[in-house]
């Protein structure tokens, strides 16, 4: 052993010790079972077909921390999606976008909220329009409203007096200011709804014209909606869109996980965030409208 160490110019104990080395073990924890994980992603992305690997984990890991399980790694979530090709398939390139450089998100609730419209097309030809509000803060779906006609000043008003009633109860008017952020379409710009706004406490602020991205907010919400719930339900008519829309508004609300939010949903995340509300005042302005109906239910009636 010694003239062999000697003759490959390298120490005995060296050479004893790699002639005679055990098999070697292996470093680490064994890994886990992904049948388990699998069943689990297979059974949320059959109901979310639309979620991402990072919706997913804050999903599994909402369920893990309810029943008090380790919640798995994003990691591993990620590389059992990529190995049963579950992962989501890659966007087209994107178009260049117009740079931004304000910033629409606030860090209180009930400073600031944003609204737009979109479009619903039926399978059987009609045609849904939405108007929705959210808080600029914790991205809660304050209110809608939906008519198979066009947007209208009057609708934008039941939709401001939703979203007040659904913060702050029966009130018509806020003691302190908070910012309504629109597009310049002819319902939010009109001298009425700007009107009504600066009444009940609002504040009118629209965006610069042709520039989507600093309403980008409520342009995120649009592309969720659609991509998240009418592009994977069954919409044969608008009466089925219409009684769909609490639902959908719900569980976003609810269940869906937000990325600017840590991935908790809108209603988790209201909860963390302080109440600070805008000294609310009695209904000491008439609306010009009749009562309107409370969220959750259809808001507006079908019109033609």
């Amino acid at each position: 052993m010694s003239a062999a160490a000697a003759a490959a110019g390298v120490s005995r104990p060296h050479l004893s010790a790699t002639l005679h080395a055990g098999p070697r073990r292996r470093r680490g924890r064994p890994p886990l079972s992904d049948g388990d994980l699998v069943t689990a992603i297979s059974g949320l992305i059959a109901d979310l077909p639309t979620y991402g690997y990072r919706r997913v984990h804050a999903l599994l890991r909402r369920h893990a921390e309810a029943t008090g399980r380790a919640a798995p790694n994003p990691k591993r979530v990620y590389r059992v999606l990529k190995q049963h090709g579950l992962r989501l398939q890659r966007a087209g390139t994107r178009n260049e976008q117009r740079r931004h450089d304000g910033r629409i998100a606030v860090d209180i609730r009930n400073t600031r909220c944003c609204s737009d419209g979109l479009e619903i097309a039926c399978n059987n030809g009609e045609k849904v329009r939405v108007a929705f509000a959210l808080d600029c803060c914790d991205r809660e779906a304050m209110g809608y409203v939906a008519t198979t006609a066009g947007i209208s000043a009057a609708d934008v008003f039941d939709l401001m007096v939703l979203s007040i009633e659904h913060r702050f109860g029966q009130a018509t008017e806020l003691a302190k200011p908070i910012e309504w952020l629109t597009d310049n379409g002819s319902c939010y710009t009109a001298h009425d709804t700007r009107r009504f706004a600066r009444d009940a406490g609002l504040v009118p602020c629209t965006t610069p014209v042709e520039s989507p991205q600093s309403n980008a907010m409520a342009e995120a919400f649009v592309r969720t909606l659609k991509r998240d719930y009418v592009r994977v339900n069954s919409i044969p008519n608008a009466r089925a869109v219409i009684d769909q829309l609490p639902g959908w508004s719900n569980h976003y609300n609810e269940v869906h996980p937000h990325s600017a939010l840590s991935y908790r949903s809108p209603a988790s995340s209201s909860l963390a965030q302080p109440k600070v509300l805008s000294g609310l005042q009695g209904a000491t302005t008439e609306r010009p409208r009749g009562p309107v109906r409370p969220l959750g239910g259809n808001n507006r009636k079908e019109r033609t």
